[in-house]
């Protein structure tokens, strides 16, 4: 058989969806990786990750139908072991060939991406037959592969007109990439359940898996933090490059945690003296001329809440360097103290040309104060905004939440 061609040559996507929902479409999908990789590193059920992933799929790539298919081996081919949006008693039933001739099969045996964007003319393999009774027209295979064995296929499948293209391969293959690194970490649970004496070391087995996930995640995050700043590099589109870089900065602030917890052998708190002034020293190198005074009290928060709290100072420092500084750059202070008995005030403050003289952070729709509004929800805190006299003060009082 005549080695097919794996990857059509994607089309533009329509320039009525540039670039604002073309964007938008991109940055869903970061957030909807950087969720599921904090997802994998909990104690949930096996069953309940494989359902977690294929709903993950379907929603990053807007379509209705996903599903993990588990190679049986010895010529079974795949069972549907999860999925979104099939019909009754497809999923744990139904089958799939695994021959090179099936997509899902191609992709095991080739560790490669397939992608059809028009089944009902694809000549390089045959449509299965769960997917004609669907009215499946389009679809995307990757592999899920373990560093012991090559597990199954991830796989997203619609009736809809339209184009996926390697971006969305992208996102596939390292939303697969977390799956097989949460099989991985399930079989070896399972393998020390198997022993009384093994299960003696459970604990402090569990912590080096975890420590294992977390740098992982970190890799996968830097990944796509690296391949927003390629975007941004190569958009001709201004305001698309700049709001590429700002997703990148976003995406790196999470990678930048994981990579605490795993040089530090940690897995649920975060040192936030240390974590944010790290992150002051990275931003202030992202802009030339520019400095981050951080000071900070030493408290260990969840692992969730460095991750919220680093995400708001990120987005607070570089709306400052936006809009208070020309190209030069300035300075701004990011200063953590403690109030009252237990509570913690964030305070961001720059010296620069201040806040409008209509300014209403309530009423803003731009998308840096949007998401300091939402994450200052989020932290469960009391946000304002005050003339600094030189400059603009943000402040935020909120409560530390203690890793459990």
């Amino acid at each position: 058989m005549e080695t097919p061609d794996l990857h059509e040559e994607p089309s533009p996507r329509p320039s009525e969806a540039l670039p604002h929902e073309e964007l938008a479409y991109r940055l869903r999908q970061q957030r909807l990786l950087a969720d599921f990789g904090y997802f994998a590193l909990t104690d949930g059920a096996f069953e309940a990750l494989l359902q977690e992933a294929t709903r993950v799929a379907a929603l990053g790539l807007s379509v209705g139908l996903s599903k993990v298919l588990e190679h049986r081996g010895n010529g079974a081919g795949f069972t549907v072991i999860a999925g979104v949006g099939w019909h009754a008693g497809v999923v744990g039933n139904a089958t799939v060939g695994d021959d090179l001739e099936s997509p899902a099969g191609y992709a095991f045996h080739s560790a490669k991406a397939v992608i059809s964007n028009h089944l009902a003319n694809e000549q390089r393999f045959r449509t299965p037959a769960l997917l004609v009774e669907h009215g499946v027209t389009r679809a995307i295979n990757v592999i899920i592969q373990t560093e012991a064995l090559r597990y199954g296929v991830l796989e997203v499948d619609t009736p809809s007109e339209g184009r996926f293209d390697e971006h969305d391969v992208v996102f596939l293959e390292g939303l697969a990439g977390l799956l097989g690194v949460a099989i991985q970490r399930d079989r070896r649970e399972q393998q020390l359940r198997v022993s009384e004496t093994a299960l003696k070391a459970a604990l402090a087995f569990q912590e080096v898996l975890t420590q294992e996930v977390s740098h992982r995640v970190k890799n996968s995050l830097s990944i796509v933090a690296g391949l927003l700043s390629m975007q941004a590099r190569t958009s001709a589109n201004l305001d698309v490059s700049n709001a590429l870089r700002a997703a990148g900065r976003r995406v790196g602030t999470v990678a930048a945690v994981h990579d605490r917890l795993w040089r530090n052998n940690q897995s649920r708190s975060v040192d936030l003296e240390e974590f944010l002034g790290g992150l002051s020293c990275q931003l202030a190198a992202s802009v030339s001329g520019s400095v981050v005074d951080c000071q900070s009290v030493s408290v260990n928060v969840s692992t969730e809440q460095a991750v919220t709290l680093g995400l708001l100072v990120n987005e607070l420092v570089t709306n400052a360097f936006k809009y208070a500084y020309d190209e030069d750059g300035g300075r701004i202070e990011v200063n953590l103290s403690r109030i009252e008995e237990s509570g913690l005030r964030l305070s961001v403050r720059d010296f620069g040309n201040g806040l409008p003289a209509d300014f209403d952070e309530a009423a803003s729709g731009g998308l840096g104060l949007r998401l300091i509004r939402s994450i200052g929800v989020q932290l469960g805190g009391r946000a304002t905004w005050k003339p600094g006299d030189p400059g603009a003060v943000y402040e935020l009082e909120f409560d530390p939440v203690c890793a459990e």
